[in-house]
This record gives C-alpha cells, structure tokens and sequence, in this order.
C-alpha cells in the first residue's frame, strides 16, 4: 500500500514555504527545513504530492552533504529524528512522518544564484545547441548529439527566482552580480562538487547528467544549503541503459516532465492532476536512486 503524501506542514514559526519545503525558524541561528512530497516541474508546483519523496529528498541530501564536506563545508547540523546527533536540542513537537523529511540546518545568508554544473548535453541546453550551436552564451562543437559528454563539466549558473522562471546567467556577467571572487568560488566549488559526485555514482550505476546547487554564506565561509544532488535538482540516468542521441532512462523527475509536455500542458499554472500510475511509478523511481546511491532502501 502506498503510504499517505505529506504535502505541507504546520510546524510554529514558519519561515518560509518554497515549491518543496517548507521552513521554520528555531531560534539561535537555526532552521529546520522540511522536505515535502510536493513536487514541481517547469517551475510549477502540482497538484498531485508523490508519497515519500520529501524521505527521500532529505535523506539524499544529509548524505550528499556528509559526502562532500571535504570539499565545501555545509548547513546541515542532524536530521530531526536523530537524536544522537542533535546533541540534546529541543524541536518542535512533530510526526515521525515529518521528522523523517526533515533537517536542522545553520540559518544562512543566501547567494541569490542557482549554481548550476552539466556534464553532458541534456534538456535546455540541447535545445539551445539546437538552436544555436551554444550552451549559455557560448560556442560548443558541431556534431554534438543529445545526451553527449563535455570533455570538462560546464558551469551555467542561473538567477534564483521565488516565483516564475530562473533565467540563464552568462559566467562572463555573474562577476557583475555577485563580484568576481565570489564568481570564482561558486564555479570551482560547484565543479568540484558535480565531479566528486558523478564519480561517485558511475560504478553504483547512476549518471549524474547536470545538477543544480545553492550556496550561502555563515560567518563569512561559503557553505552549500538548501538540498544537495537529489532527483529533484539533479539528472541521473540509467548507466547500463546510457546511449547518446536520445532521452536517456531516468531515476528523476524527468518522468513527470515528460508526461505532462505529453499531455499538451503549456507550462503555465495551474498545473494538470498526475494519474496515479505516473505518480507510483515517479516514486519508484525516486526510491531506486536513493537504493542504487546508498546501498540501502529508503527507510519506513
């Protein structure tokens, strides 16, 4: 049986309620952010939540930023239901269900840019190398297929936008917004991050294709928050079913994305219902990403 989607909470002190998840402010520098099973798709959130996929977005997260923080430290302090690890803090009075999708985290001050690291050759940047022979702003080879490999990740960062659509920003313009030192940061830690990743996850199975990361500043440090290398900010594909010069197998939301382009919705709100097979078979595949990543199944 399917278990029930937690769509919001009603947690005191609510902070902020994003296309996902919902944040609450814990007082002395901390948050605890709450990872829905809304999901969204062309920057749209749907109607229809899919059971357990804020488990596993939180999950995923906690263990990519406990993966990674060699590389760049990070916000994450516990996940809510581990006690051990909160060292004593006190939360709210919570559901095991939400305190299963949920972190504490050090509250942060926001870099307002998505930073964004592609491995190969996929969604809106093929079809701006369709169109132009570029992806974001600059040149790339001819002959390119879809789903190819770069020679080297690309750093194509976008704008952070509360509603609407993020809108590409050129690396040559991002020292312009966020001055050049800080540009440099977020493109060397944003790479090394992507590629720490993709290495990681190529012989579990899973090709992390692109990937999306936000960064914040604590105590002057530039430190990785919000969620980190899930099927919702990333793309991971099948690696034994990986072939150039096609959409390639998915254990991420590209499965919703295709379905509703295919059902004639113009991207615009509001947003169709998803039938219940689309929605069983996104959780599937939500899950098979969080099994083939940690070696275990997505705990109940």
């Amino acid at each position: 049986m399917t278990p029930s989607a937690i769509a919001e909470t009603n947690l005191p002190n609510l902070l902020h309620r994003g296309k996902v998840r919902d944040t609450y402010d814990l007082g002395d520098g901390l948050l605890l952010m709450v990872a829905t099973d809304r999901i969204s798709a062309f920057d749209v959130v749907l109607p229809t939540p899919v059971p357990e996929k804020g488990v596993v977005l939180a999950g995923l997260s906690a263990f990519w930023f406990r993966q990674t923080q060699h590389l760049v430290p990070n916000h994450l302090v516990a996940m809510a239901d581990d006690q051990e690890a909160l060292g004593g803090r006190t939360l709210p009075a919570m559901s095991r269900d939400v305190a299963r999708r949920a972190m504490v985290v050090h509250r942060a001050e926001r870099v307002d840019v998505e930073c964004v690291a592609r491995g190969y050759i996929t969604g809106s940047a093929w079809a701006e190398y369709r169109r132009s022979g570029t992806v974001n702003g600059e040149p790339m080879p001819e002959g390119l297929q879809e789903g190819d490999r770069f020679p080297e990740p690309l750093f194509t960062p976008t704008t952070k936008a509360e509603t609407g659509h993020d809108e590409p920003i050129s690396r040559h313009d991002l020292p312009g917004v966020v001055g050049e030192e800080m540009a440099r940061e977020l493109e060397r830690l944003t790479v090394a991050v992507y590629q720490w990743a993709h290495d990681y996850a190529l012989p579990r199975g899973i090709i992390l294709a692109d990937t999306k990361v936000e960064f914040g500043t604590l105590d002057g440090r530039l430190i990785l928050i919000d969620e980190l290398l899930t099927p919702d900010s990333s793309r991971f594909w099948d690696g034994a079913s990986y072939k150039p010069g096609q959409s390639q197998p998915n254990f991420d939301k590209q499965y919703v994305r295709d379905w509703l382009t295919e059902a004639g919705w113009d991207r615009e709100p509001p947003a169709p219902e998803l039938p219940p097979e689309v929605v069983e078979r996104s959780r599937e595949r939500y899950f098979e990403a969080y099994r083939l990543l940690i070696g275990a199944s997505v705990p109940q």
